[in-house]
């Protein structure tokens, strides 16, 4: 079983292609996305469009959930705009979504944790930079899912970490957005210190699982005009250099 792990596309249309077809390079034809697909200043609807063309199992992010939940006199362009692009099937496809799903018998993927999408599995981020929790916050947060791999997305970065449970856990990063700040629940800045796309491989071997991350270049120059064009500079910087300017 080889599948290519996907997360955090935030519609970057330009660096889902790139993926795509590295992935398809690589001999892979089976993929797994972990949400946040369509939110952001790009090209959600093109996005969307791609996807449903793959054979690719998707649950639902945080924001995916803020599109569909959006209410009308809410003062957010960003957001006014992808529904905007996105029209209503996109937007009924995105309510759809489980989210969380059990791949393989062996697989638990989610996007944030089990139990909600808006909270960081691995990383703590009291001190405003992402570190690594231990093992026993981890677990907590699991919550009784013993699945022998689990697979999140939320931060953006990359990891790939082994538990006492005999429990490999995989963050494919994020392929769209390398870099953000955030003042929910405190002030934090996620950074990859590259522009490039984030995905992860996994596969199984005999009885073993093993994960591999990989970055990938795309025409990165072209998400950041399309940010620029909806008035997103931030976004424009992050995209270009996968760092944050902190206030």
């Amino acid at each position: 079983m080889r599948f290519a792990v996907l997360s955090d596309i935030h519609g970057n249309l330009w660096a889902l292609e790139a993926v795509l077809k590295d992935a398809k390079r690589r001999g892979i034809h089976q993929f797994i996305n972990l949400g946040d697909s369509l939110y952001g200043p790009l090209k959600p609807l093109e996005t969307y469009e791609l996807l449903r063309r793959v054979p690719v199992i998707t649950i639902q992010g945080n924001e995916d959930r803020e599109i569909y939940e959006y209410g009308p006199g809410e003062a957010h362009p960003t957001l006014i705009y992808v529904i905007k692009e996105l029209g209503e099937a996109p937007v009924q496809w995105l309510r759809s979504l489980p989210k969380t799903s059990l791949i393989a018998d062996e697989i638990f993927a989610c996007h944030g944790i089990p139990d909600s999408d808006c909270v960081y599995l691995l990383e703590d981020i009291t001190h405003g930079t992402p570190s690594v929790r231990d093992k026993a916050a981890i677990l907590k947060y699991l919550n009784g899912i013993h699945n022998p791999v689990i697979l999140c997305g939320h931060s953006h970065i990359p990891r790939v970490l082994w538990l006492s449970s005999e429990q490999l856990i995989v963050n494919p990063g994020s392929v769209g957005w390398p870099a953000y700040d955030d003042d929910v629940p405190s002030y934090h800045a996620m950074q990859n210190y590259s522009p490039l796309a984030s995905y992860a491989i996994l596969e199984k071997h005999e009885d073993a699982w093993q994960a591999s991350l990989l970055k990938i270049p795309y025409d990165v120059d072209l998400a950041v005009a399309q940010a620029r064009r909806q008035g997103r500079e931030d976004w424009a910087y992050w995209l270009k250099t996968g760092r944050v300017v902190k206030p």
